[in-house]
């Protein structure tokens, strides 16, 4: 591994900016920049959000006593993107321009290549992507929806996932490519995924499976077409009613699983009933994923801030453990995912791809 290297790495959310420098691997660094409800609503798309954005990064660092000229590589977030492979992408004009102008959808990591690339550029050091949310690794049975026109695409929590897939595959002793794992991330959205010897082969999206915090997942499918006909739902109320303020919210007023089981605990029945449906789908979705590798699972991992939650994934466990050892690694991991990635490229253990996808 490469001695000294310091590398910053961007994770922008919906309402906040993570940020985090590392040192090898020791983080010596990290702030979540919160962005207010007022602020963000001056600008129309993430993109516009960019000057804004570095700003606040610079400014926090330059507070926090950061000297960003010791810096060997910036680490960003990956963006809604054409379908990427896995692994790290130098992040060049290319990317940038279609980030700004031509987004494959609005999500808010797509302001933090142009970011990272208009730091590197300033400071002379790469800039990198790892393991975007449009990584696409799918089998070719996976890719079918039953509707032509509409082909399943990868949405999910790549970057996470995988840094935990490994962590537990080294934790076995085994090497990643060799073993089968489900990963869970439990976050305002919810995703899995089934890793088959090192690649993501199939994965159940937060619009496919289970309800989440703001997100409705999987929905009947005619009577939505029903709602949005009807004439008393707008295109947008549509798109918040299934992401944004469908799922927990939708049911329990709060997105927040802390206040729910604060709700629980004070005798909310209604709110224990919510909870535990979201549970069992989650649940659910990974029985699902077990049968692309024939229930040949080595470890189901549960990881995101929900994990955090015993009672929560007590839930989980109760219904999985038949399938195979369920680990815990709670919290999102993604600031040190994106280092730990770019610190493998620094090292010669992996190559970085140059963006070209137009």
């Amino acid at each position: 591994m490469p001695d000294g290297k310091v590398i910053l790495a961007i994770n922008p959310g919906s309402t906040s900016t993570k940020i985090a420098v590392y040192e090898d691997a020791e983080q010596r660094f990290r702030a979540d920049i919160e962005h207010s409800a007022a602020d963000l609503a001056n600008y129309p798309t993430v993109a516009s959000q960019y000057e804004m954005r570095k700003q606040t990064v610079l400014d926090t660092l330059e507070k926090s006593g950061i000297d960003i000229n010791r810096l060997d590589a910036i680490a960003a977030r990956g963006a809604a993107l054409p379908p990427l492979k896995g692994g790290a992408y130098r992040i060049n004009a290319q990317m940038v321009e279609r980030l700004i102008n031509r987004p494959v959808y609005e999500h808010a990591s797509n302001v933090s290549p142009v970011i990272g690339f208009e730091l590197g550029k300033k400071l002379g050091i790469p800039a990198y992507i790892y393991d975007g949310i449009t990584v696409d690794e799918l089998c070719d049975e996976a890719r079918f929806s039953g509707m032509p026109a509409l082909p399943r695409r990868v949405i999910a929590h790549v970057l996470n996932m995988r840094a935990q897939a490994r962590r537990v595959a080294e934790k076995i002793g085994k090497p990643y490519d060799s073993v089968n794992i489900i990963v869970t991330h439990l976050g305002g959205g919810i995703t899995s995924a089934v890793h088959k010897a090192g690649r993501m082969v199939d994965i159940v999206s937060d619009d496919e499976g289970p309800f989440s915090p703001e997100r409705a997942g999987a929905v009947p499918c005619a009577p939505l077409i029903d709602l949005c006909y009807s004439g008393d739902y707008s295109f947008q109320t549509m798109r918040k009613m299934l992401r944004g303020q469908g799922g927990l919210i939708a049911y329990t007023g709060t997105s927040s699983a802390v206040e729910v089981e604060r709700k629980i605990a004070a005798g909310d029945r209604d709110a224990e009933r919510v909870y535990r449906a979201m549970a069992y789908q989650v649940a659910k979705s990974i029985g699902e994923l077990a049968t692309v590798v024939a229930g040949d699972v080595d470890v189901i991992v549960l990881t995101g801030g929900i994990a955090h939650s015993r009672l929560f994934t007590g839930w989980i466990v109760e219904r999985v453990r038949f399938i195979a050892p369920v680990e815990i690694l709670a919290g999102e991991n993604e600031l040190e995912s994106l280092a730990f990635g770019i610190r493998r490229v620094l090292a010669g253990e992996e190559s970085a791809r140059e963006y070209d996808l137009g």
